[in-house]
């Protein structure tokens, strides 16, 4: 494990969140040299003036992820990483440290899935020096009443936001306690997401706490990405893009091979079954000319939609034609949809 300067102090977890109001140049000089003050059951120093960083044991050293979780100890961050490039390895340092400088706090990592909470916890245990007595998963099969010895006797957590937000509603996790909360595929914080419910309920307990977001496609369009940045109160976004050059070295060229799966025998036999449907009314449509082709197999929705228009705009053409005539091609439409 390596540490961090000195130089690398805390920026918001100790303070309000909100813009300050601006001091004279003096006072700001003045502030910038202050040690920054230590919250009760903080180990150490100058809060934040140590803060370790695994090397060894397998652990590649790679600039932009030592960078990433700089940024993260310090600022709210909203970190961007293509898949497979170690945004976990920077949760679990951003982790560690907080589990490091607060004995008395809890740090949480919230996950989507159990899978994932599963996945997430086996590895930020091997990155980081964390007892496994200390750490804790909780999932919906936990009884309340268990859950709540949980959350006073452990310090690190993995869980999904629907439980975080049910615990802080009914009081059974002790959120004045909370110092760092991780947020894996952030790009879901949207609306009344329960990534979104989490941070809107801790915040009436507290706001001394760091948020970590992770997602490797933050949103669709800036305006999803904003509302990403205002709901988890971000104040700071590394992003590394995949021809980024801090990558490249760590990167490959990805080759896509096509692979053409079979139906196999019983998804073929239900595929028959709805051909036979279809043929009882897409060959009436046929023998009326409202539609040309004859393998029935290849007929896509659009066909149908395709000859249905043309056949109202046309509808003197053939002998039968009718409203009553257009019957087949509604149900042609309903069969080819069950068939998709």
């Amino acid at each position: 494990m390596r540490g961090g300067g000195r130089g690398d102090r805390q920026a918001t977890l100790f303070q309000v969140w909100g813009t300050p109001p601006a001091a004279a140049p003096e006072e700001a000089a003045a502030a910038e040299e202050a040690p920054l003050p230590c919250p009760v059951g903080f180990a150490g120093g100058a809060a934040g003036s140590v803060w370790l960083f695994p090397a060894g044991a397998g652990v590649e050293e790679r600039g932009y992820q030592a960078r990433a979780a700089r940024a993260a100890l310090f600022q709210n961050t909203l970190l961007c990483l293509p898949t497979g490039l170690g945004k976990t390895l920077v949760a679990a340092v951003v982790l560690g440290n907080f589990y490091r400088w607060f004995p008395g706090g809890k740090a949480l990592f919230l996950a989507p899935t159990k899978p994932l909470v599963a996945q997430q916890r086996e590895a930020c245990a091997a990155l980081m020096a964390i007892p496994a007595r200390h750490m804790a998963a909780l999932t919906g099969g936990t009884q309340v009443a268990d859950r709540k010895e949980i959350w006073q006797n452990k310090r690190v957590f993995f869980l999904t936001p629907q439980i975080m937000a049910n615990d802080l509603s009914r009081g059974v996790c002790p959120a004045v306690k909370i110092k760092c909360l991780v947020i894996d595929e952030a790009h879901r914080a949207l609306g009344n997401h329960a990534y979104c419910q989490v941070v809107k309920e801790l915040c009436k307990y507290t706001r001394q706490f760091r948020i970590l977001a992770l997602s490797a496609t933050p949103g669709s369009d800036t305006k999803a990405v904003q509302q990403v940045i205002s709901n988890l109160l971000i104040s700071h976004i590394e992003l590394c893009a995949e021809d980024s050059p801090d990558i490249q070295p760590y990167t490959h060229q990805r080759q896509v091979e096509k692979c053409v799966v079979p139906l196999g025998k019983e998804l073929a036999e239900v595929r028959n079954a709805y051909i036979k449907v279809l043929e009882t009314f897409a060959g009436r449509l046929i023998r009326l000319q409202v539609l040309s082709k004859r393998e029935i197999p290849a007929l896509t929705k659009y066909q149908i939609i395709l000859a249905r228009d043309q056949f109202r705009k046309n509808p003197s053409r053939t002998e039968n034609s009718g409203p009553k005539s257009l019957l087949p091609c509604g149900t042609s439409l309903g069969e080819e949809k069950a068939q998709e």
